[in-house]
């Protein structure tokens, strides 16, 4: 069984008006490679964006926190 290691991490607002934010769960490898080459990273819920905020300061996304404990509970 492999297994996957998440951190929580932060969602940049789009420029259309979307002005919900959440921290969202990725790869914790992937977070480092975005951060330092501007890439973008895909969330658990398939949100795509290029980590650059504290993902403290934001509610975690529920859908990524429900498949996170979906994934937990197999």
């Amino acid at each position: 069984m492999s297994s996957i290691e998440l951190t929580k991490t932060e969602v940049v607002v789009n420029e259309d008006g979307d002005h919900d934010r959440f921290a969202h769960y990725v790869e914790k490898d992937q977070i480092t490679e975005a951060i330092v080459l501007g890439i973008p990273v895909i969330a658990l819920c398939g949100k795509i964006w290029i980590p650059s905020r504290d993902p403290d300061k934001y509610p975690i996304c529920p859908t990524c926190k429900e498949i996170l404990e979906s994934f937990l509970s197999q």
